[in-house]
């Protein structure tokens, strides 16, 4: 397991042997510290042909509209074109932020990727790893 961001605001980890890269919201984030996580996400599942993500995103919320548009005109293309299979979301635990992630997740799900939403960190971690 490598860190490869660590910041008040999400850490992100990439497991090279789980082919999975991990991250885990400590609170809302948007704008630049969203996309920072997201492009070295995708930096770090190119260079470890991941095929999996795990979203630990009990302390974020919604999403704003500005970057699910940017997560969906920059990162989309480029992490489908990198392989993503697998994806276990833990919800977070705002009802706003769980409403906006169901609707991500029934996208991405409609792109061929594997969506299961959790409520504990531990089985969203034993459902990837079986993938």
């Amino acid at each position: 397991m490598n860190i490869v961001m660590d910041t008040p605001q999400v850490t992100l980890r990439v497991y090279p042997e789980k082919k999975m890269v991990y991250h885990e919201m400590h609170k809302f984030a948007f704008g630049e510290s969203f996309q920072d996580l997201l492009i070295k996400g995708a930096e770090a599942f190119e260079k470890y042909g991941c095929t999996k993500w795990l979203s630990d995103d009990r302390g974020n919320s919604a999403t704003r509209p500005e970057d699910v548009e940017w997560a969906q005109a920059v990162w989309e293309p480029r992490i489908l074109r990198a392989g993503w299979k697998y994806w276990a979301i833990v919800m977070p635990e705002k009802v706003i932020g769980q409403m906006s992630m169901k609707r991500l997740a029934a996208r991405y799900n409609q792109m061929g990727v594997t969506v299961e939403a959790f409520s504990d960190p531990q089985k969203a971690m034993a459902w990837i790893e079986r993938q």
